[in-house]
């Protein structure tokens, strides 16, 4: 079963030391031997032939059009795809360019006339939040729970301004976080797409939950899809 991890691999980046041992927790406890590559931003062509693709956190990318290409692909194929972190905020930045035809730019990567990710109001870099999930989404029935305490490590979101466009076009908002440290208002921490074998995203890590022997919710049910993937392309016996 082999997921491709897009994103520009450092030793520097927490999530990147910690998904290694993700990957073994997951062989050793759930019986799901993942094939990972580390496939960097400059070089996302012919992802299609994945069962999985993660793109991981570490922003800014080398390669912004790379990264929206990977989520593309997954998009596209159905293949199964999940976004934390940078990940989450370059699926929404695939999906007001690819679907919903929006000319936008993520504030992070450089100037721009229309920016769908800007500063949060308050960073959540090093922080832990309460997350209020939607009744009946994916990411409920994941947790299975309504409410959820996640680790960051982001400073930008999505610009509000366009969550209608992106939900009138198909897009789920199915996590919410205080916009800010009153408490007034809700900001999107995740996103997903119905319809699809699997494609979700976290503006929170999901990585970096625990001590790394065991797979958060997220990624064992993102790996769960892949493994679905993967048998649904063996060739029928006989």
């Amino acid at each position: 079963m082999r997921i491709a991890l897009v994103g520009d691999r450092s030793p520097g980046v927490r999530a990147h030391t910690r998904i290694p041992l993700l990957v073994e927790a997951l062989r050793e406890r759930d019986g799901l031997a993942l094939d990972p590559y580390w496939i960097p931003t400059t070089d996302t062509g012919g992802l299609d032939g994945f069962d999985g693709i993660w793109v991981v956190p570490g922003s800014p990318y080398a390669s912004e059009e790379g990264a929206v290409a990977a989520v593309r692909t997954a998009r596209e194929r159905r293949i199964p795809f999940l976004g934390t972190c940078g990940g989450f905020q370059h699926m929404l930045l695939e999906y007001a360019r690819g679907v919903c035809g929006l000319d936008v730019a993520h504030a992070e990567n450089g100037p721009g006339h229309d920016y769908l990710l800007t500063p949060l109001a308050c960073t959540l870099a090093g922080h832990e939040a309460p997350v209020r999930l939607a009744a009946g989404s994916l990411i409920e029935q994941i947790m299975g729970a309504r409410q959820t305490v996640e680790a960051y490590n982001c400073s930008y979101g999505l610009n509000d301004g366009y969550r209608r466009t992106l939900e009138e076009h198909g897009l789920v908002f199915s996590g919410h976080g205080d916009s800010d440290e009153s408490g007034a208002g809700e900001a999107v921490r995740v996103a997903e797409l119905p319809g699809h074998p699997f494609f979700l995203g976290t503006l929170f890590q999901p990585e970096l939950a625990g001590d790394g022997s065991r797979a958060h919710p997220v990624i064992a049910a993102f790996a769960a899809a892949v493994a679905r993937h993967a048998a649904a392309r063996q060739p029928a016996a006989g």
